[in-house]
């Protein structure tokens, strides 16, 4: 009987696993606009100076086993061509866990004497996934705990580019290096996994005559899903008083959307407080997810 309790346990894990893999389809939304570096390694060390970001987000509704995610990262410019970065994640969701740290190398080629440059990046590090046994009720020897977390700790990165200038940004990402290259029958069978990303944005001067001025960001993001249509997200960024107050709104085609507000204090702190609903598929089991998220300029 403890053995079958265990197995039901186990099989209610894979179910919050696909629960979850959705869930990553919906990115952190400071990605879109505060801290591009967390989708693209090719924006770290982007400004000659040290960048500390915390991310964290939970499931709006606080149950016991909710989804949530904590995200660090730090990227420093050392020279106008040169950059680097550090990025830690921290996903929790039921009984799983799942963290992966990486560190992150950019090169940074000028173009002209108008700030334009073509940016390349690369990351490499690490990914643990497993079961917590300690959150278990049922038998801990029972051997499909044992197997899910005998795949070990594996080797991970990122491979990123992007074209930046004053007002134009192009930028394309293939996330989990690993996965892409299939380099086991693991990799071969995951499904609703990001295999790449590319956007465009666009800086528009709406008002010179406010105080500080008054800009808006469109903006255009397609992430590519295995085994899934690939998803686009589309919306904006609108920033007054020299980027002081900030809103922006990003529409998905999984049929949700995101809604945040940012304040930045004299160009040094920077904190964003986000909403996103769940996608359609999932609004029978969940309202929406919260996000705040600070990136600081340490000097």
């Amino acid at each position: 009987m403890q053995k079958i309790k265990t197995r039901i346990i186990v099989i209610a894990v894979l179910i919050i696993s696909s629960y979850k893999s959705h869930a990553q389809l919906n990115p952190l939304g400071a990605m879109y606009f505060q801290n591009q570096y967390l989708a693209n390694p090719a924006f770290a060390g982007m400004e000659n100076e040290l960048n500390i970001g915390g991310i964290y987000r939970q499931q709006w509704s606080n149950i016991p086993g909710a989804p949530s995610l904590q995200s660090l990262t730090a990227d420093w410019g050392s020279s106008k061509r040169m950059g680097l970065g550090v990025s830690l994640n921290n996903d929790h969701s039921g009984l799983m866990r799942r963290t992966r740290a990486v560190a992150s190398y950019a090169y940074h080629l000028p173009l002209s004497g108008n700030n334009d440059r073509l940016s390349f990046g690369l990351s490499l590090g690490v990914m643990d996934q497993r079961i917590n046994y300690r959150d278990v009720d049922g038998d801990l020897t029972d051997v499909s705990i044992a197997n899910y977390n005998n795949q070990g700790t594996y080797l991970d990165g990122d491979f990123g580019l992007a074209y930046t200038g004053n007002r134009l940004r192009v930028q394309a990402a293939l996330p989990n290096l690993k996965s892409f290259f299939n380099t086991d029958d693991n990799s071969r069978n995951e499904i609703d996994r990001a295999t790449w990303m590319g956007a465009a944005s666009y800086r528009l001067t709406l008002d010179k005559n406010t105080v500080g001025g008054m800009e808006l960001e469109p903006k255009v993001v397609v992430r590519g899903v295995k085994n899934y249509d690939a998803i686009i997200d589309a919306g904006a960024n609108l920033s007054f008083l020299n980027n002081t107050l900030n809103f922006q709104a990003m529409y998905h085609s999984t049929k949700n959307a995101s809604f945040g507000v940012g304040m930045n204090f004299k160009k040094r702190l920077s904190i964003l407080g986000l909403y996103s609903s769940n996608t359609s598929a999932m609004t029978n089991v969940s309202n929406g997810t919260f996000e705040i998220g600070l990136r600081v300029k340490a000097f």
